[in-house]
């Protein structure tokens, strides 16, 4: 937030809040803090400290909880949980539900896929890559010129090759991994890619969490746990033929997709939308097709492509296309970590979705831990709003020069 600060609330009867280099929090009779504000906006957090007079402090994201006796703790719980439900936090709560829905239908159609005889896992998948290529890649030669995606493919390639190659395996070694081990295992263990995106995001971006949003992340694994509890109960795991090869390709996978989900955000946080979905695309269907023409071309001919498999083909692919556009939104709007924790619910998508087509029996105990889960992801946002995860500065690169604008490095709404 480069011109915070520009405008600022006086506070004259506030001592100096200056103690060892750091800004203190004063507290006002009425507000709790003094405010800072920029065109006529609250900041949000991002601020200098150094950069800001004495006597200022910034407001802090959420309405402060007062602890001075029940009534006014009461009062301030129930304004900041008013507080939380802003377009923002509401939009980036229903995307999340929406990508995991979306996860829901992809392993719906490959179990469907598998039960007719076709798995070609690698694939599968190049459809997508194929359709992302299409729709995104003539759209940035468009907006670039062909000179200047040229010159983005020499120059930033190398960036986007490692992000595909990141997706692509992960996809791969995920789905391997569910043909060596547990279901128990691999919803266990997928939940690696959590403290991999936190950890990545800190070392991208130095983003910070705060405490209560590590209380989020613990309740939505409590919520994991339930689900995972309720389908060891309904016996819907299956026998491993090689656990240890299963968990360890699990990881491997978890891993690869925390480092794509994280690296991803990066790049849309500073990239347009169309550049980064584009060139994973791009580069996702070279990497991708490799793989499947060295390991599946002889399966190619031998599995049944009817009508039925098509149309499967054609739903996975359509879900996953609406995932990999909305999730990098959600990158903007919350976090990669936030993804994967939405994410956590899609095992209960799952059984409404076995109750109309595998005759699923409902267990209870599914709906409470859909519920732990969603408290999670309110929890995650209690203390910290959103757009205080990490700054978006979406620009196009230097060398070039958009069509219809005639000016480089010229801030991109998408």
């Amino acid at each position: 937030m480069s011109n915070v600060g520009q405008q600022y609330i006086n506070a004259p009867a506030i001592p100096e809040l200056r103690d060892g280099g750091e800004l203190l929090s004063p507290v006002d009779e009425e507000y709790g803090k003094a405010q800072l504000e920029t065109d006529g906006e609250q900041a949000s957090g991002e601020v200098d400290k150094d950069s800001v007079p004495v006597g200022v402090a910034v407001i802090p994201s959420r309405p402060s909880i007062v602890y001075t006796s029940f009534s006014a703790y009461f009062q301030s719980v129930r304004v900041r949980f008013k507080g939380l439900w802003t377009r923002r936090f509401v939009l980036s709560l229903l995307a999340g539900q929406l990508v995991s829905l979306c996860i829901t239908c992809t392993s719906v159609c490959t179990t469907e896929l598998g039960l007719r005889g076709w798995a070609l896992p690698t694939t599968q998948t190049f459809f997508l890559y194929f359709i992302l290529f299409l729709i995104y890649t003539p759209y940035t030669v468009y907006r670039y010129g062909f000179k200047g995606w040229a010159t983005m493919i020499l120059k930033d390639g190398y960036k986007y090759i490692f992000l595909a190659a990141c997706d692509v395996e992960g996809n791969y070694t995920v789905v391997l991994a569910y043909e060596y081990t547990t279901l128990l295992s691999c919803m266990l263990l997928d939940a690696w890619a959590i403290p991999v995106c936190i950890g990545l995001s800190w070392l991208y971006m130095r983003t910070r969490l705060h405490w209560s949003q590590y209380v989020g992340v613990l309740v939505c694994i409590a919520g994991l746990g339930l689900l995972v509890t309720s389908d060891e109960i309904t016996d819907k795991d299956w026998q491993s033929s090689d656990m240890v090869r299963g968990d360890i390709l699990m990881i491997i996978g978890a891993t690869l997709y925390g480092v794509s989900n994280a690296t991803e955000e990066l790049f849309v946080r500073n990239r347009p939308l169309y550049e980064v979905v584009g060139q994973m695309g791009f580069w996702g269907v070279i990497i991708n097709g490799c793989q499947a023409a060295g390991l599946e071309h002889k399966l190619m001919t031998e599995v049944t492509w009817n009508g039925p498999v098509i149309g499967l083909l054609f739903a996975y692919t359509a879900a996953m296309l609406i995932l990999y556009t909305v999730a990098p939104l959600l990158y903007r709007m919350t976090s990669a970590a936030y993804y994967n924790l939405s994410l956590l619910t899609s095992d209960f998508y799952g059984l409404l979705f076995g109750l109309f087509l595998y005759h699923y029996a409902p267990f209870w105990l599914y709906f409470p831990a859909f519920a732990v889960v969603i408290l999670g992801l309110i929890i995650y946002y209690w203390h910290q709003k959103p757009e205080d995860q990490a700054k978006v500065n979406i620009r196009t690169p230097d060398y070039v020069t958009l069509r219809g604008f005639g000016v480089n490095n010229t801030v991109e709404a998408v």
